[in-house]
């Protein structure tokens, strides 16, 4: 139990308050590392995110190219574009965020 000390202002209980002063600081050190890993965890995940969908992208464009209807080649090339350009806003900020 905390020992006893005289009342001030700051501490009108008159207690000892650097065990809970301590505990406090250490608590405070936990939550940045816990934070800390988080992101690197979420640049991780944002990583093979990106990854995925390149390789989604780059297998529309293939299909894009190989179609012989030219409807086909089109209808792919604009989602590959849509799909790529979504992902990068969306990667950017959540990039932001995260840094």
């Amino acid at each position: 139990m905390a020992g006893k000390t005289e009342p001030t202002p700051a501490n009108p209980l008159g207690i000892d308050l650097g065990p809970y002063e301590e505990a406090a600081t250490r608590v405070r050190e936990l939550n940045e590392r816990i934070l800390e890993s988080m992101k690197a965890t979420g640049l991780t995940s944002l990583d093979a995110y990106e990854k995925a969908l390149k390789s989604l992208v780059d297998f529309e464009q293939k299909v894009a190219g190989a179609s012989q209807l030219e409807w086909v080649s089109a209808l792919a090339a604009t989602h590959a574009s849509f799909v790529n350009d979504v992902s990068a806003a969306y990667t950017k900020a959540a990039r932001e965020m995260l840094g």
